[in-house]
């Protein structure tokens, strides 16, 4: 009898790991097909549309459980998106927010997909309120247990609030929380302090220029480091409207100085 227990256990097991294997290979023929155009893209425009089929179709597909999968399969789409410089010249970023759209209903917690979601859908898009909605999923279910870094999802919803919506008291808050989430991950928690002093800071209603200098420094080096050129190209080009002086320094690299009139700011009562 114990045998037959433990026997009918060990098939049940079997047949559902047959039963996962057998969705995985469905799941990865029709992504294989859909990889594949079904016209002849002869210019960025007629690829843009048949991408957009394609995001649709997506949207619609059952993942059987493996939402995962879709969401980093998006991913690496969207990554090959973005990239082609020459067709994004030619048809912008309009499936932006589709992909992310995508990637954070089916995962949420994707906690390294925001940095693009943020430039992406606010900064290329200029819909910056869409992307804190997109945002908000991953604030919602995430948490410094789920995911050590977190808090950073917080820290580029802050980022658009100061630079896309002029929005202090709403940085501040996230900020706060940017700060408590980096406060309870052992990896990151030095880091807690400074993002707690930005936050008191960004509530004394201080120079929203100097504010605006500092949000772009931090972009342009996130860019930099996420190996971003478009976006880094972007804050380049704020940081000089705003009267950054442009240096090298001692490694080489590109720094940005602020002028004289953004310095030293004195926070508005």
């Amino acid at each position: 009898m114990v045998l037959s227990v433990k026997r009918g256990w060990v098939g049940f097991i079997g047949q559902s790991m047959m039963a996962s294997i057998a969705l995985a290979g469905v799941i990865s023929i029709q992504l294989d097909r859909l990889k594949q155009p079904s016209i002849s893209l002869e210019t960025p425009r007629q690829a843009e549309q048949q991408e957009r089929l394609r995001l649709n179709f997506l949207s619609r597909m059952p993942t059987f459980g493996f939402d995962n999968l879709m969401a980093d399969w998006t991913f690496l789409n969207f990554i090959q998106y973005y990239g082609d410089i020459p067709a994004r010249e030619a048809t912008g970023f309009s499936l932006g927010s589709q992909y992310f759209d995508l990637i954070t209903r089916h995962d949420p917690r994707f906690v390294e997909s925001y940095i693009f979601l943020s430039g992406t859908v606010s900064h290329q898009l200029g819909e910056p309120e869409l992307a804190l909605e997109l945002m908000k999923r991953g604030t919602d279910v995430l948490s410094p247990q789920v995911h050590p870094r977190a808090f950073s999802v917080w820290r580029w919803k802050a980022m658009d609030q100061i630079l896309l919506l002029g929005d202090l008291p709403g940085a501040a808050r996230s900020f706060e929380m940017t700060a408590n989430w980096a406060a309870q991950s052992e990896e990151y928690k030095q880091f807690a302090p400074n993002f707690r002093q930005t936050a008191a800071f960004l509530r004394t209603n201080p120079d929203i220029g100097w504010v605006r200098f500092q949000a772009w420094s931090s972009v342009y080096e996130d860019a930099g480091a996420a190996g971003d050129q478009r976006t880094r190209d972007r804050a380049k080009r704020e940081l000089l409207k705003l009267g950054a002086i442009e240096r090298q320094n001692e490694k080489g690299e590109t720094v940005f100085i602020a002028p004289e009139k953004l310095q030293q700011p004195k926070p508005r009562q």
